[in-house]
């Protein structure tokens, strides 16, 4: 019986076994990267730069850009360098960063979104109170308290699940490491205290999707009381980007972790671990962009400032110029 100490290195997952498919499987990942960096780095700098956007929905709609990005970083550039390389190594001790790093972005992602469900809540129901229960500084400590929690969580696992004994080969089945792959190497009952983490982190997560249903349901029922439809309309533009945002992150993940053994299959484990681990990232601003007249005005002028600055630098090189708010 070996443990994880004599493991250097596991195998992941591979796209495809013959060299058309595994450059396609790159080019394919860097324009969903690209696009990625793209729509969160404009959300981002949107946000930082026009005063306008300085609200609370704003500042938690940067945390979760700033999460897209970790996502997309932590698992797809390994994954496009091996299919680059025709290689499927990655080091343990990057193997175990990635996993950390994955558990820790996931999480704190399902915290700010439990997060911005109460702010849509109170934007709708209480706006009288909005100031009063979201103030700068309760935006902030809840901000925290998300991304305090994530980190505790996901060094808890990492920690707990690198301690377990690996005999079973060093062959992940999974493109990118995460904690149900690592388990399967295991030969040890010791594994069984990691599945009652795994449960507890569950249950955890259900409390999270109860809470936001149960927003949903009273931000449902007070729109559907506001005599005008123009009041309607805006209401639902403010709440519905982040249901979609929602439904498309919990979809994917609950399939994923409780899909049937019987329908599992390492074609299909690939696509869904691609469906909440790499496609969201890239959706979410186009998501949050479409019916959000503010974030587009912004990205707007964002972008003709960008572009007026560099053609005054191409014209006037001497002079120099900057992308100002």
């Amino acid at each position: 019986m070996s443990n994880g100490s004599s493991i250097t290195h596991f195998l992941l997952l591979p796209f495809a076994h013959t060299r058309e498919l595994q450059l396609c499987h790159f080019w394919l990942f860097l324009g969903i990267s690209l696009a990625a960096l793209l729509g969160n780095g404009l959300i981002i700098t949107s946000t930082a730069c026009d005063q306008h956007l300085h609200t609370p929905m704003y500042f938690f709609l940067l945390n979760l850009s700033l999460l897209d990005l970790g996502c997309i970083l932590t698992t797809v550039p390994k994954s496009m360098a091996n299919s680059l390389w025709d290689t499927r190594a990655i080091s343990y001790t990057g193997c175990a960063a990635q996993l950390f790093f994955f558990a820790f972005l996931f999480s704190v992602e399902f915290y700010l979104l439990t997060i911005m469900s109460y702010d849509r809540y109170v934007a709708i129901c209480k706006p009288l109170h909005y100031g009063t229960l979201l103030g700068s500084r309760a935006c902030v400590h809840m901000a925290a308290a998300a991304w305090g929690t994530g980190f505790l969580n996901a060094l808890l696992h990492t920690a707990n699940t690198f301690s377990l004994p690996l005999c079973r080969g060093n062959a992940v089945e999974q493109f990118f490491c995460e904690i149900p792959p690592i388990l399967k190497l295991s030969c040890s009952h010791s594994y069984l205290r990691e599945v009652g983490l795994v449960v507890l982190s569950v249950f955890l997560a259900l409390g999270c999707f109860v809470f936001i249903m149960g927003s949903y349901v009273q931000i449902f029922r007070a729109v559907l009381r506001i005599p005008s439809e123009q009041g309607r309309h805006k209401a639902f533009s403010m709440c519905l980007p982040h249901l979609a945002v929602v439904s498309l992150f919990i979809s994917t993940a609950t399939f994923a972790y409780l899909k049937p053994p019987s329908i599992s299959s390492p074609t299909l484990d690939l696509v869904v671990s691609v469906l909440y681990s790499v496609v969201p990232p890239a959706v979410n601003p186009l998501i949050y962009s479409l019916r959000n007249r503010d974030l587009k005005d912004a990205v707007r002028k964002l972008v003709t400032r960008c572009v007026s600055a560099s053609i005054h630098f191409l014209l006037y090189p001497g002079k120099g110029s900057q992308c100002r708010s």
